[in-house]
């Protein structure tokens, strides 16, 4: 079976982790997860993540953070999908929950928050929102 979508199997290995009260996650490896996942390290979503290898395949173990008892990601949504592209000018980009939450982006200078990437004046392709 081949998946179409891997960062949005990510996403949903994500969300159905944390409903199920998992410590850790694993899911399959690749630059722009890693990338992703380093981000959410960054803004404090997850507590860490190691790249290791199972059976021969390189896979991102993610692990998930609480606090009392209860999921700090509230909603991680997928934005940009392939089969609808949502791309945004710098002065575009929306504020998640007043500024609570991030928007991850693709740009052209790599993967980052929405706020680095209007602080660099940068557009690019809305991956996900995270709050």
């Amino acid at each position: 079976m081949s998946m179409h979508d891997p960062i949005s199997d990510m996403i949903v290995r994500i969300r159905s982790g944390q409903q199920n009260k998992k410590h850790y996650i694993n899911v399959p490896a690749s630059n722009i997860k890693i990338n992703i996942v380093n981000l959410l390290k960054i803004e404090g979503y997850i507590n860490n993540f190691n790249v290791i290898t199972i059976k021969n395949k390189n896979v991102i173990q993610i692990e998930l953070k609480y606090f009392n008892n209860l999921p700090v990601i509230e909603c991680i949504k997928r934005i940009s999908k392939p089969s609808l592209r949502v791309y945004k000018k710098a002065c575009d980009i929306p504020r998640i929950m007043s500024g609570m939450g991030i928007a991850i982006i693709s740009t052209s200078k790599g993967i980052m928050t929405d706020r680095k990437a209007r602080h660099l004046k940068l557009g690019g392709e809305i991956i996900c929102y995270v709050f």
